[in-house]
Formats: C-alpha cells, sequence, structure tokens
C-alpha cells in the first residue's frame, strides 16, 4: 500500500476515525495498540502477507531476548549475539543469498539453476531488523528497559507510518509512546498535512517527473555526451533525494496527525559544505544507526592513529553501502564516501561556504552514478564518457521548471529548519504556499514509480 495510492488515504482515514472514537469514548491503550498492530499488519499485507511471518518471527525473538538480557545479566552477551544472528542471518538470506549465490557460480563456472535464486526481497525487511536490533542492543548496554507489553512491542515494531522505509526509530523513542492515549486535534492535523503535502510534492511533482528522465540518460549512457551524462548524474541527486525525503515526511506527517512523533531522517543536505556535513544531512536516522552501533564500537575519533580513525570511517561506511544492497557498486558507493570523508578529515582546506557547498554536491553527483549503475563496468563507462565526451547539455522548459520548483522548496525547509515553524512568520502565506502544492499535486494527480528505496 503506497502512499501516493488512494486506497492508502482511505485506510488512513479509518484509522484516524478508530483512533479518535478510542480517544473520546472508548479510552483504551490496550484497544489503540491492538488496533494499530492490526492496521499495521492489514498495511504491510498489502504487498505480500506471507512476509507477515518474518516481522512476527524478527518481533517475538527480539522481545523475549530483551528479557533474557535483562535477566540473566552473566549470560547477557551469549543472548544479545543470539538476537543479532537469527536477525542478521534472516536479512542476509533474503537480501544477499541471491548475490553470493550467483557470484559463487561465476567464479567455479557453475550453472547457476538454485531454486532459492528466485528469492524476492521483502519491503522494508532492512529497516525493521535495523529498528529491532537497535532495542536489544540497548538493553544490553542498559539504555533502557525491556517493553513488559508485548502489543506494545510488536506495534512498535511493525507502526505502519516508518514500517517499509523508515525512519529507523529507537525503541527509546518511540516505544514509549504506545503507553499513552493518542487522538487528533487541529494542531497536530495541520502539522502532519503540511508533511504530508511537502513530502507528496517531493515525490509525485518532482522526483516522479525526473525519473523519466534519468531512466533515458543511464539507460542509453553510451550514446549521450558527457554533458548529458553529468545532467543526468545531477537529475538523479535530486530524484533519490526527493523520493526518500517525500517518503520520510508523508510518514512523519501520517504519524504526527494521530500524534506520534517520529525522528527527522532529511536536513537539506544538497546545502551542506562538506561530505561530513552531507552525512549529517542525509538518512539521519541510519547515519546515527552506524555511527552509534558500528563507528564508536569500534573506537570512532577517539582512536590513537589516524590509520585506525580512518579505518573506522572506512568499515563503517562501506558498511552502509553493503546494507543499501546486494551489489558492488553499493560496497563500492559506500566505501568511496567513507574515503573521502577521511580526506577532508585529514586535509582540512578552508573554502568560501558557497564554493564547498558546490564542490560537494559535485563530489555526491558523482557518487550517485556509482550508486545508480547496474555494474561496475557500467559506472565507469558512464563516468569515463562525462570527461572524454563533454558537451554542455540542452535544458528543455519543463525541466526547468521542476528544477526550480524543486530548488523552491528545498530553499523553504533550509531557511526554516524546523518544518513546524510558519513560512515568513506569516500563516496566510503559508496557508497560499500549501493550497498551490496541493493544487499542483491534483493537477499532476497520480505517482508513476514506486519509492526508489523499497528496493532496499
Amino acid at each position: 500500500m503506497l502512499f501516493t495510492d488512494f486506497n492508502f488515504w482511505y485506510f488512513f482515514l479509518l484509522v484516524i476515525f478508530i483512533i479518535q472514537i478510542n480517544f473520546k469514548f472508548i479510552k483504551s491503550i490496550n484497544f489503540q495498540n491492538i488496533f494499530l498492530l492490526f492496521a499495521s499488519y492489514i498495511f504491510y499485507s498489502y504487498w505480500d502477507w506471507r512476509f507477515l511471518s518474518l516481522i512476527i518471527v524478527v518481533s517475538f525473538q527480539t522481545f523475549y531476548f530483551g528479557k533474557l538480557i535483562k535477566l540473566f545479566i552473566k549470560n547477557k552477551k551469549i543472548y544479545l549475539i543470539s538476537s543479532i544472528l537469527i536477525n542478521l542471518l534472516i536479512l542476509f538470506f533474503f537480501k544477499y543469498f541471491n548475490f553470493f549465490s550467483l557470484e559463487f557460480a561465476n567464479l567455479f563456472n557453475l550453472k547457476n539453476d538454485l531454486v532459492l535464486n528466485k528469492i524476492i526481497l521483502p519491503v522494508g525487511i532492512s529497516f525493521y531488523i535495523f529498528q529491532s536490533l537497535t532495542y536489544v542492543v540497548d538493553i544490553y548496554f542498559g539504555k533502557i528497559n525491556p517493553e513488559k507489553n508485548i502489543i506494545n512491542y510488536f506495534a512498535y515494531v511493525s507502526f505502519f507510518p516508518q514500517l517499509v522505509a523508515g525512519p529507523i526509530e529507537r525503541a527509546s523513542s518511540l516505544l514509549p509512546q504506545f503507553n499513552k492515549l493518542h487522538g487528533v486535534n487541529l494542531k497536530s492535523f495541520y502539522l502532519g498535512l503540511k508533511y504530508i503535502i511537502i513530502g507528496l510534492s517531493f515525490k509525485i511533482v518532482i522526483a516522479d517527473s525526473l525519473a523519466s528522465h534519468v531512466d533515458k540518460i543511464f539507460n542509453r549512457y553510451y550514446e549521450l555526451s558527457g554533458g548529458v551524462l553529468y545532467l543526468g548524474a545531477i537529475l538523479f541527486s535530486i530524484q533519490i533525494y526527493c523520493d526518500f525525503c517525500g517518503y520520510s515526511l508523508v510518514a512523519i506527517g501520517v504519524a504526527k496527525i494521530i500524534n506520534f512523533n517520529l525522528s527527522k531522517n532529511f536536513d537539506t543536505p544538497y546545502f551542506a559544505n562538506s561530505i561530513k556535513n552531507f552525512w549529517r544531512r542525509w538518512h539521519i536516522s541510519l547515519s546515527n544507526f552506524f555511527k552509534d552501533y558500528v563507528y564508536i564500537p569500534l573506537g570512532g575519533s577517539r582512536s590513537k592513529t589516524k590509520l585506525k580513525r580512518f579505518r573506522n570511517i572506512i568499515i563503517t561506511f562501506t558498511l552502509s553501502g553493503v546494507w543499501h544492497g546486494a551489489n558492488w557498486t553499493f560496497l563500492i558507493w559506500g566505501f568511496l564516501n567513507g574515503f573521502l570523508l577521511s580526506m577532508q578529515n585529514l586535509f582540512k582546506v578552508k573554502l568560501p561556504n558557497l564554493i564547498s557547498s558546490i564542490l560537494t554536491l559535485l563530489l555526491i553527483s558523482f557518487l550517485w552514478i556509482i550508486f545508480r549503475s547496474l555494474t561496475i563496468y557500467d559506472a565507469f563507462n558512464y563516468i569515463s564518457r562525462i570527461f572524454l565526451e563533454f558537451q554542455f547539455p540542452e535544458l528543455s522548459r519543463d525541466l526547468i521548471i521542476i528544477l526550480i520548483y524543486y530548488f523552491s522548496i528545498d530553499y523553504l525547509l533550509f531557511k526554516y529548519k524546523d518544518t513546524n515553524q510558519i513560512w515568513f512568520n506569516n500563516l496566510t502565506i503559508q496557508n497560499y504556499i500549501l493550497f498551490s502544492m496541493l493544487f499542483i499535486l491534483f493537477l499532476i494527480n497520480k505517482s508513476q514509480t514506486n519509492f526508489i528505496y523499497f528496493e532496499f
């Protein structure tokens, strides 16, 4: 069930209605959370009901291992490792088995006729597995106590607004919200609607409009000039940002309407003036996950030698790349992000802020070429043609309009960091802007593509 599908909004109206009935008349937290759990499972079943068993297994084992970690201190490391291994084995089997079986077959010139080679990747598996991992790890380190109510915990793992593409929520942040009664009020409804309109505009008006241009360029890169190819890299940079940030904003808005608060996942990353600053503002929940659960345990910036600090960054970013998918392109993409970040830390050059921002965008867009390419071979040839066959591209009027629309919205988000603020400090102007964006959405009417991060 997609946020861009009218079926979702019919579903969500029913959720609002029942949540509000409970808030006004029944006033039962148990009823509320049982209903949210049921609604989340219905939401997920829209893709493939068979994969519900995976969410249930992940929820069940992390809930009980969390209790065992707290109860049996002497053996808590065994229980932690057991829980992590179960989660990672599930993730590996569904996300990476096809890749490794194919690579193994190619390496030894074997026929790759394994039935398991047709394994389907369950949507959202990387997100809810990482979310459940934070629960048992935080219990192990004494940051949180185990949840007593199994319904509350299951609802936390499967909470439908952020179930399939994040933000990745920590138990310490989201789980306590299931211990109170939720209802809809005018303020939460208005703020949620604001997030939703901006998010859908990013996805439908910008990302989907750019998708056809990006696909044509990347699919025919061997025929096109270097200028057009670099334009394709810039367009994909904007497409993937608007697509993923759009999902996150809608998720935050949907949760906000029923008075749940989700974490901010993007902070206008293309206004960043360094690779480090970019990663503080891009997919913030995932970046924080790898910082807290990989980078810092490795020693982080506290490591005594520059070589160890370099190692910590490279390992963290390479794993982040591998998280995105089973392809050498993702591994190389993650490694190069870590390498560039390490080089910027090592050679600190002060440049004017505007120049630093432009250089950062240029570097990031080259890295996105590797991310978007099907193979390393395609990425190498694509980048080579940019330098060997460069000619300035022509921009169509439609493309210029889309880019102006994107930069206008993103500049407002940059200028007014807190989306709860009122643009221009004037409610009337803000409402005119939101109404205009909503009108454009109705003119376009329907999304043309799935969300990109559903693939991960």
